[in-house]
């Protein structure tokens, strides 16, 4: 019988020709198990592993993975009715926890440097009658680089991330310390904060920087600085400009591998955005992105006219992140607690404005004639967004201001002062923002704005639900 890939002729022949090789690697490596994972909803690795022998043979037959596993908030309680008629779900195949097929993509390939002879396969999903899942996360920024690929252009972008990493104390493993979430761990600080990029702190913690780095390069993720940030404990991780799904593969990567090589060594990492830790900096995630025309390699947003910030095509995709940058805050920050980092004068946005080299604003303009490296990052991303949702958030907003050649207006030297559509404040109103704009869910899927909806509604209402220390210490005694 034919192979799931052959069956439904899934894979280019680039694919079949990378599976062939990675089938070589294992042999030559001496791989004894294999990793096959695919990103959830929230941009979270789920997989199995299977021996060397089986991951051979299931390059090519799949893995099956049950849908329930698509059904889930960020507790992993599912909140769908999916043994109900349809599970909850407008499509068929999500009923009574059936299974999908998650099939290997063979030139994500890597060998983990931190495990035993283990080597890792990023994957695609697909339903069981060969069609890809609506609910692929990957599969909706493939889209979107396909519809940029037909004007001619590429999508780069380089990743600037923040995150903490803390002394693990105690994984707090009793048995009263289960459940959905668990009772998370007990921490102490591997720096004060505040010695914002002195070297003395990152010598201070070196041996972490270390494990990062020889971890980081050892997966063949373009690493180019690692720095002290401002707050306790917190770091920033920066790496080079990659093309299409690519930045958004190392994406996932990279938050999987810091957290597995610090647990490993009595660390605990988090790309929480804003822990709960006394003197905290909220954590960002900063995404430098730019164009490039296909036939010649060269930067389309370049400007050519002394005094010109962007070339035109730059200019009019600046003015399609602005027309949609609300609706997109529920795909860059899609956590409750990332809208605690929205506040004037905090190195954070608050509306939806552009600066030359102001980080200030939402969206910096860097660069200029004759840059090679002119791009415009945007500031509102938290390290935790599902990277396919913010990548393609981006790149669909910046394409209907390529077609529509949106003004994106003057920049803002005062980006905390001009005028300008404010930021959503809580995930629920960002929700509404990305509900009520009618080009982002079309282009995104109506069917999958739903689903994500009703997932990130079921996660506000369990939150709800919780007494908060502040309600109980404002509260409790005055009334």
């Amino acid at each position: 019988m034919a192979s799931f890939v052959d069956r439904f002729d899934v894979w280019t022949a680039e694919q079949a020709a990378a599976a062939d090789e990675v089938i070589r690697r294992i042999d030559a490596d001496g791989l004894e198990l294999v990793r096959f994972a695919f990103p959830d909803q929230h941009g979270v690795l789920r997989g199995k592993t299977l021996v060397a022998a089986e991951a051979k043979s299931a390059l090519r037959s799949g893995v099956n993975m049950t849908t329930t596993l698509l059904a889930k908030d960020t507790s992993h309680k599912t909140v769908f009715p999916v043994f109900a008629t349809g599970g909850g779900f407008d499509f068929e195949g999500m009923q009574g926890g059936a299974d999908f097929t998650m099939v290997a993509d063979p030139a994500t390939f890597k060998v983990l440097p931190w495990a035993n002879r283990t080597g890792w396969l990023l994957c695609d999903m697909f339903m069981s009658d060969g069609r890809p899942s609506p609910l692929s996360t990957r599969n909706i920024l493939r889209r979107a680089v396909q519809r940029l690929d037909a004007h001619g252009l590429e999508f780069v972008a380089g990743l600037e991330v923040e995150f903490h990493v803390f002394r693990l104390d105690d994984k707090r493993m009793n048995l009263a310390d289960s459940g959905q979430p668990g009772t998370p761990p007990a921490v102490s600080l591997l720096s004060h904060g505040h010695q914002y990029l002195t070297e003395q702190r990152y010598d201070d913690v070196d041996a972490v920087m270390e494990l990062l780095r020889a971890n980081l390069q050892g997966l063949g993720l373009p690493l180019r600085s690692l720095e002290i940030e401002f707050g306790p404990s917190q770091f920033e991780l920066t790496f080079g400009p990659t093309v299409g799904l690519a930045p958004a593969d190392a994406m996932v990567l990279l938050r999987s591998a810091v957290k597995q090589v610090c647990r490993r060594h009595g660390y605990h990492a988090t790309f929480m955005c804003r822990p709960k830790i006394p003197n905290v900096m909220s954590s960002g995630w900063h995404l430098h992105q730019s164009l490039r025309h296909k036939g010649s390699g060269t930067n389309a947003f370049i400007p050519e006219a002394a005094g010109q910030d962007l070339s035109d095509a730059g200019r009019h995709y600046l003015g399609g992140l602005l027309s949609h940058a609300c609706a997109s805050a529920a795909l860059a920050s899609p956590t409750i607690n990332g809208y605690r980092r929205y506040r004037p004068f905090s190195l954070a946005p608050d509306r939806a404005v552009w600066g030359r080299d102001n980080r200030g604003a939402m969206l910096r303009v860097l660069g200029g004639v004759g840059d090679a490296g002119t791009r415009i990052e945007n500031r509102i991303g938290e390290p935790t967004a599902n990277p396919y949702l913010y990548l393609a958030s981006q790149l669909f907003s910046g394409l209907d201001g390529l077609e529509r050649r949106l003004d994106p207006g003057p920049s803002a030297d005062a980006p905390y002062e001009t005028p300008a559509e404010q930021l959503p404040r809580t995930l629920g109103d960002a929700l509404e923002c990305l509900r009520a704009d009618a080009y982002l869910c079309e282009q995104l899927g109506q069917r999958f704005v739903d689903y994500l909806c009703h997932i990130k509604h079921a996660e506000i209402a369990r939150f709800n639900l919780e007494v908060s220390e502040w309600e109980h210490r404002e509260y409790f005694e005055m009334f």
